[in-house]
């Protein structure tokens, strides 16, 4: 049978009014009470606990209920730990940029982050078994040599660990067991390069490579040498050596002085191919993919003629969170089948104040 509360507390809350009445009569009257006898002090009592415990247990209930109805999207949920792992080298600027994505969202979601990398495809596989074996509640790995990441992602399926993509291996995350993807098209982003290029009115491009085997590298060039009307030519240097870098794209410049075009990689390579024009006594213009706050003031002074933006902070933010949801909600982003796009965006003279104030601070 069910009983209305509001009832339930009228009815013993009746004989505090009758006693109330009672005391008021007595004082008008300027007689003291008698005290109340020993049984019925014992069942005023025993009321009034009565009343306070449905008073409590109404309103316990009513903020269990309001609670988990708004639990949900905020980060309120125990302290996950997430592994996001990288390929970096060491002294590569861009990955700053992914790191502070990752660091605002675990600071948002009460996540416990950690952050290693290693350029060496087999010592970043061995960071992710690292972290399977420390049975974390989520990792964010980027697929820049797919092969071998495939062997450590298994590993931390089979341990119930989910895993997201980033940054690189838009076109093997989901033969390798991936949950989501977030990144750039690097393929489009190539093509959408060769196209510029032909606006220009370029004739022969140089596109410097700065990892061999890295699949969003060679996407990339592969792409401008698709779209592109001229000649396109790559050049293989030595990433994580900057002298050698510059030394090799002047050497080349200086070899052959038809180029007029060079395109690069990175935000920190261009500013090294800027230096090689110059030493060269080249005539050719510099483009590139990425973007820091030192690219930015190179656009807004002509001496990098656009960047293509794929939002790096984006990228780390939008990993990092996606497995916060995934385990406080069941969501995951394009429905496990479709890549979540970060770019790619023309940043150039025209529109580069629009960003230069996120550069600034580190975030774009």
């Amino acid at each position: 049978m069910m009983y209305d509360v509001s009832d339930v507390v009228r009815g013993l809350l009746s004989p505090f009014r009758l006693l109330g009445r009672t005391a008021r009569c007595r004082t008008l009257m300027n007689t003291p009470p008698p005290p109340p006898a020993p049984h019925r002090a014992a069942r005023i009592a025993a009321l009034a606990a009565a009343v306070c415990l449905l008073a409590v247990g109404c309103s316990a209930s009513a903020g269990t209920s309001g609670s988990g109805a708004g639990s949900v999207g905020k980060a309120g949920t125990g302290r996950l730990k997430v592994a996001l792992l990288t390929h970096a080298s060491q002294g590569d600027t861009f990955w700053n940029l992914v790191k502070k994505g990752a660091e605002d969202a675990a600071a948002k979601d009460n996540i416990d982050l950690t952050y290693a990398s290693d350029p060496d495809s087999a010592g970043q596989a061995e960071l992710v078994r690292d972290a399977v074996r420390q049975k974390v509640d989520g990792i964010a790995v980027t697929l820049a040599k797919p092969q071998a990441m495939k062997g450590p992602v298994t590993a931390a399926k089979a341990a119930d660990i989910p895993v997201v993509g980033l940054n690189s291996g838009i076109d093997s995350w989901q033969s390798e067991g991936v949950l989501e993807f977030f990144g750039q098209d690097e393929s489009l982003a190539g093509r959408a390069v060769g196209g510029k290029l032909d606006d220009l009115r370029a004739r022969h491009a140089l596109c410097v490579i700065h990892e061999r085997g890295n699949v969003a590298l060679e996407a990339r060039c592969a792409g401008v040498k698709k779209a592109f009307g001229g000649k396109t030519e790559m050049l293989y240097v030595e990433g994580t050596d900057a002298d050698a870098t510059a030394a090799a794209i002047t050497a080349r410049l200086r070899q052959d002085p038809t180029i007029d075009e060079v395109v690069t990689l990175g935000a920190q390579f261009a500013l090294d191919a800027v230096q090689s024009v110059k030493q060269s006594g080249s005539k050719a213009r510099v483009a590139t993919f990425d973007l820091n706050q030192d690219l930015v003031k190179a656009v807004e002074s002509g001496d990098v003629q656009f960047a293509v933006d794929q939002q790096p902070y984006l990228q780390g933010y939008l990993a990092v969170d996606a497995l916060w949801l995934y385990r406080t909600n069941g969501n995951t982003s394009g429905g496990g089948v479709t890549p979540v796009l970060t770019g790619p965006a023309f940043v150039t003279k025209a529109n580069v104040a629009s960003v230069a104030a996120f550069a600034a601070r580190g975030t774009r």
